[in-house]
């Protein structure tokens, strides 16, 4: 079968590594000493638990990238700054801004290495502060943090974005320490152009009210409202499942896909997107293999388990009916899921990816694309390629040349 030609993508799930003077340059005077800011420091030892890092610098050998907030280090590392590199170089070793591809946090750089990418238009989750702003959850001054979330919407849709023509696609941070002002955050935002933001697959692992709890509801609401997709990065709730304690962290990056099971499967029960039929929720990396399995399942657990599981108490309608109406995945290492794309949804799904980190597929997405959906129906490319993320995010954007 002739392989359909994949048209340009619109990559819903790279990430940014945010430039050094981001905070200092936009924080109050008075909170430059303890709002993010670089120093360059001999690099430590980091310890990968639960998805966080245990670290502080070294006393001995060269200087690093060190990102400083309040009294929480950070280390820019080469993990997340893969693009370029082979894979035996990828480690957690710290590494400076000039030993990273500019592309990673600038953005004519990034535009070009898009283009190298056969990427037309890409929205990109955060690095430091955590796939949803974690990072500023534990600051010890509220106002310091929220100062902090807003300096860098600020950065995200003036700079990052404003200066992209359009082919960079904003995606904002909340406070997410209340839901009330993370609903203003959203409304300021919205009302410049902004159509999504971030937030935690399984917020109950930061310590932060379930989405069955109605604390969310203001947030909810202003998406809703707003048409902001509420976008949820696998990862983005720190915890990372991991079967023993002594095993290797090649264990929780195979299974990590679980925690989206876990999230799918909570917002399928929790009637929210009953209630609020018009909430769009994407799901980032990820991937989709799984999806029809839990489809299956849920709707199972739903009716046959209805007497005594609750399964009904909050959804009057099979669960998937709010999957196949409210939610989208991405994916770009998946050929099991394109197989089940019948199954999976082809309206459900977009391809992405992932720059810069290790596990994506640049500079060879395109490539990457027709292998594993190529072979499908020109309609269905389109569809998995651009179409859907344009559709979900009302993207106003040139049909690919």
């Amino acid at each position: 079968m002739t392989a359909s030609p994949i048209p340009r993508l619109v990559d819903l799930d790279a990430h940014v590594v945010e430039p050094p003077d981001l905070w200092s340059s936009r924080l109050p005077a008075r909170y430059r000493d303890q709002g993010p800011r670089i120093e360059h420091l001999p690099g430590g030892v980091p310890v990968l638990t639960g998805g966080t890092y245990r670290e502080a610098p070294g006393t001995d050998g060269p200087d690093v990238a060190w990102w400083h907030y309040e009294d929480h280090y950070y280390s820019v590392k080469r993990l997340i700054a893969a693009a370029g590199y082979p894979a035996d170089e990828i480690t957690m070793t710290g590494i400076t801004y000039d030993e990273m591809r500019p592309g990673c946090w600038r953005t004519p750089d990034r535009l070009a290495d898009m283009d190298l990418n056969h990427v037309q238009a890409q929205m990109c989750f955060p690095n430091y502060p955590r796939f949803c702003g974690q990072l500023f959850l534990g600051g010890q001054d509220r106002e310091l943090a929220l100062l902090c979330v807003r300096a860098y919407n600020d950065w995200m849709v003036e700079e990052w974005c404003g200066t992209s023509g359009g082919r960079l696609i904003p995606l904002c941070l909340v406070p997410l320490w209340d839901a009330g002002l993370a609903a203003e955050e959203v409304r300021r935002n919205a009302a410049r152009g902004v159509r999504a933001v971030a937030f935690s697959e399984l917020p109950t692992y930061l310590g932060l009210p379930s989405i069955y709890s109605g604390y969310w509801e203001p947030l909810f609401e202003a998406c809703e409202e707003t048409g902001t997709v509420l976008s949820m990065h696998i990862g983005s709730g720190t915890k990372t499942p991991q079967a023993s304690p002594d095993g290797p962290d090649a264990v929780a990056s195979t299974i990590i896909f679980g925690n989206s099971v876990a999230s799918m499967a909570d917002w399928l029960f929790s009637g929210v997107l009953h209630r609020r039929p018009r909430l769009k929720l994407l799901f980032a990396e990820a991937q989709i293999g799984w999806i029809p399995y839990l489809l299956e399942r849920i709707d199972d657990v739903w009716s046959t388990h209805r007497g005594w599981s609750g399964s009904q108490s909050l959804c009057p309608e099979p669960p998937s009916t709010y999957y196949h109406r409210q939610m989208f995945s991405c994916f770009f290492k998946d050929s099991v899921g394109v197989e089940l794309l019948h199954r999976v949804g082809e309206d459900n799904v977009a391809f992405e990816t992932d720059y810069p980190h290790q596990d994506g597929t640049w500079p060879h997405s395109r490539k990457a694309a027709e292998e594993q959906f190529g072979h499908l129906a020109p309609e269905l490319v389109h569809k998995l390629a651009r179409g859907n993320a344009i559709r979900l995010l009302d993207l106003d954007l040139p049909e690919d040349e």
